[in-house]
């Protein structure tokens, strides 16, 4: 008994550690929105109308206009999961740490599956619009003119100054890498964190795989993102996630070894008075 506890022990801590690493160094979404882990279900944050300015000559009198307070809401909807059984034979006959590399997987999945549904949804939810030159970001002639139209979408904007940022997939690099060798802009000395190889004209660059902008259903949400990159204002859309990515480790009635499920609570929103920072920009 003493050893199955002092397992259980290492594996919840292993757990833990790894699901932090899943969290921090896999998803691109930490990085450009507002992060909420707390345990409210549903998130309002109300706006108003805003105020008009009327010019006239000197009269002293006014006529007093109405407003409108609308409540945008998030609300946490779905759950991202994936759930294993590792059979007791499975993990001692196995050459190598069975547990360790399944946890790796499982927990990567899930956070990467999260990422796509958060990308997906801020570039459906942005109102800004932009289509690139001809051959998009693998054409390194493209790029300078791309930053600087994508830049001026949002310039002026007080939120604009929170720090920009692109997400883009790695297919695109290779115009990047080379118009960054003459700019001065060196990819291959990034050290990617949450996705992010650089910056270019302030803008903070963070790449993911091919494929993560998609034509597919997330949960409810149809997405029709595929050819889509996105742009815009960190911190404008607020990203859900309950304790985060959770764990659990289960024995099961008749079989030996151990049922494991790893999962998270998400809700997203991008709040309607912000939804002009962010551009989807479709690839010509």
């Amino acid at each position: 008994m003493a050893n199955t506890i002092a397992t259980q022990v290492f594996r919840e801590k292993y757990a833990k550690a790894t699901l932090e690493n899943a969290l921090r160094n896999n998803l691109v979404a930490e990085a450009i929105c507002k992060v909420d882990r707390s345990d409210v279900k549903v998130i309002k944050s109300p706006y108003m109308t805003a105020p008009t300015v009327t010019v006239q000559a000197l009269a002293g009198t006014y006529s007093p206009a109405d407003f409108t307070t609308t409540n945008d809401t998030l609300t946490v909807a779905y759950e991202f999961l994936v759930s294993e059984h590792i059979m007791d034979f499975q993990s001692t006959m196995a050459d190598f740490d069975l547990f360790a590399g399944r946890m790796d997987d499982m927990m990567a999945n899930v956070a990467i599956s999260i990422d796509q549904y958060v990308i997906n949804k801020l570039t459906d939810e942005g109102t800004g619009a932009y289509t690139t030159p001809a051959g998009g970001f693998t054409t390194a002639a493209n790029i300078n003119q791309i930053f600087g139209d994508l830049v001026s979408k949002v310039a002026g904007y007080s939120d604009a100054y929170n720090n920009l940022f692109l997400v883009i997939e790695n297919t695109d690099l290779p115009g990047l890498m080379v118009a960054g060798a003459t700019n001065g802009f060196a990819v291959a000395d990034q050290v990617i964190r949450n996705g992010k190889v650089g910056s270019w004209m302030g803008v903070d660059i963070y790449v993911v795989r091919s494929g993560t902008f998609t034509n597919t259903d997330i949960g409810d949400h149809t997405d029709q993102n595929s050819g889509h990159r996105v742009f815009g204002v960190k911190g404008v859309a607020t990203y859900a996630a309950p304790r985060g990515i959770q764990y659990e480790e289960k024995g099961v009635t008749g079989k030996t070894g151990k049922e494991i499920v790893v999962y998270g609570y998400v809700g997203f929103k991008l709040w309607t008075p912000k939804a002009g920072l962010i551009v989807d920009i479709t690839i010509a």
